[in-house]
């Protein structure tokens, strides 16, 4: 076991996840380390089927058993009474007493991850019953509380409502409220404004920012959308084809970027003194995520960039390498692009 700071809550060091299929093992995370710490927020970004996702779901042991998954790598997870959990190694009935305790997951989708026949009262205090020993009517008055915190008027009505009675936006809550239950030290939130309006995707990212300030717990929040992370993030850690390609803090990240994927995927931003302008057009990054059974020597990105140089990016997988203070890029030509990435 590695050592770590004493506000380090997660650490990950070469998660790798592969699925097993008709064609070979699925590699669909491979040598994935980072760490996050108290009160801090990481955010992962890229491309659908860069990896995010699986990731969040192997830190929390929610991937298909072996043999038909694979996780290997270390997951220790620091919990406020000093202990060092390594989750891949833990049984699962210990880990099951850490899931929705002293971490927790706010899903993509709360429609499809809320069960439809029990109302959100009790989806709420079945999580403080099992993990705090509460009686069902203190679990019930706790859910109450729960649904006020996050916003949700007339809670106690509420507890008997649904999910199907609920919108979007509350229904939204309603998993905040679920995930927030045991006061986590570690909250991954897998995009959690998707397919929300505006108004109440800053409503979740501002009472999200407030409950974190409150309890200081660490984040993990997993997204697509740039304007979210440039808002809520201390640290980016962007993924592309299951591997980092590059993590830094935000500012010199959105500044500065060094990897070619990353400098486009801000350059796919729409700005807003474009306003107006005719003749501008919004920069793609051109091609698709490559086959994960099939992937291109060498950089993963190589068939899709711009600086694409025959013989050294196709030779072997670039490693990732400092590039500045807490900032990592894999690409062989990063130190060659540098001033073109900072104009």
């Amino acid at each position: 076991m590695f050592p770590a700071p004493s506000d380090e809550v997660l650490s990950v060091r070469n998660l790798s996840i592969g699925f097993r299929t008709p064609g070979g093992i699925l590699p669909a995370v491979q040598d994935v380390s980072f760490s996050v710490r108290r009160g801090e927020t990481l955010a992962l970004v890229g491309e659908s089927g860069s990896g995010k996702s699986i990731t969040s779901l192997g830190i929390l042991r929610l991937t298909p058993p072996a043999p038909f998954c694979q996780v290997r790598g270390e997951v220790i997870l620091r919990t406020p009474d000093g202990r060092a959990h390594d989750l891949l190694a833990l049984p699962e009935p210990e880990m099951r007493s850490l899931r929705g305790d002293a971490m927790a997951m706010v899903f993509q989708e709360p429609m499809t991850s809320l069960n439809p026949v029990h109302t959100i009262g009790e989806q709420i205090a079945e999580a403080v019953r099992f993990h705090r020993g509460l009686g069902k009517r203190a679990a019930l008055g706790r859910a109450a509380e729960l649904l006020e915190l996050v916003g949700i008027p007339d809670p106690h009505r509420r507890l008997s409502n649904y999910p199907h009675q609920l919108s979007g936006g509350m229904r939204q809550r309603a998993m905040i409220a679920m995930a927030l239950s045991c006061e986590p030290s570690l909250l991954i939130a897998d995009e959690p404004t998707t397919a929300l309006d505006v108004t109440i995707q800053a409503q979740i990212l501002e009472l999200l920012q407030e409950l974190q300030q409150k309890t200081r717990m660490a984040v993990i929040f997993i997204t697509h959308n740039l304007g979210v992370v440039a808002e809520i993030a201390d640290r980016v850690m962007v993924m592309y084809a299951g591997r980092v390609v590059e993590q830094a803090p935000v500012v010199p990240l959105f500044k500065a970027p060094r990897m070619p994927y990353t400098q486009g995927l801000l350059r796919s931003v729409p700005r807003l003194d474009w306003a107006g302008r005719r003749g501008e057009k919004l920069a793609a990054i051109p091609g698709n995520v490559p086959d994960a059974l099939a992937p291109p020597s060498g950089c993963a990105f190589a068939p899709r960039c711009e600086h694409h140089r025959p013989g050294l990016c196709d030779a072997a997988v670039p490693p990732l390498e400092a590039s500045g203070a807490d900032h990592d890029v894999r690409c062989v030509r990063w130190s060659e692009l540098l001033p073109e990435a900072a104009a």
